[in-house]
């Protein structure tokens, strides 16, 4: 099939254009469906909504965090440089207050992102899409066990 396609696009080419390489002719020439080529022009739309650095609380914790959007959804995103410690039942929340206290956290308060990932590096958490992020200021690695918070970033624009 390749080759019946060159040989249509020699064709035309032979037609169109002359020895001195003026236009005479033109001929349209039909493409088999088979050899079309689609090419997805969609692009991936993202954005940083709110970012800031972790601070430790009761483990040191260091690195950044952003809320990005791409393409209509929201995730919480660690940088690469993010460090904290491994513990029990951890996990990542978005905290309605800039300041996370070190423990005490009240039900409704934050929205758990899921288990953590990792204790190092570059990781990446859905946020439902039901969550006005107007209402939530930090991201937090809270031990759920011992309801204490290990770290926390302030996220702002």
């Amino acid at each position: 099939m390749k080759l019946q396609f060159l040989a249509a696009l020699t064709l035309v080419s032979a037609i169109a254009f002359d020895n001195s390489l003026k236009m005479t002719t033109t001929q349209a020439v039909e493409i088999p469906a088979a050899q079309k080529v689609v090419v997805s022009t969609k692009a991936i739309a993202k954005a940083t909504v709110k970012s800031g650095s972790f601070v430790s609380a009761e483990v040191p914790t260091m690195g950044t965090a952003q809320i990005v959007t791409e393409n209509g959804q929201n995730y919480l995103q660690l940088g690469q440089n993010f460090k904290t410690r491994n513990g029990p039942d951890l996990y990542v929340i978005i905290y309605r207050s800039s300041a996370v206290p070190d423990s005490g956290l009240r039900e409704g308060s934050y929205v758990n992102l899921g288990r953590l990932q990792n204790v190092k590096g570059s990781q990446r958490y859905a946020i439902p899409g039901n969550v006005n992020l107007g209402q939530f200021n930090a991201a937090a690695i809270w031990c759920r066990r011992y309801n204490a918070t290990f770290g926390y970033a302030s996220l702002g624009k």
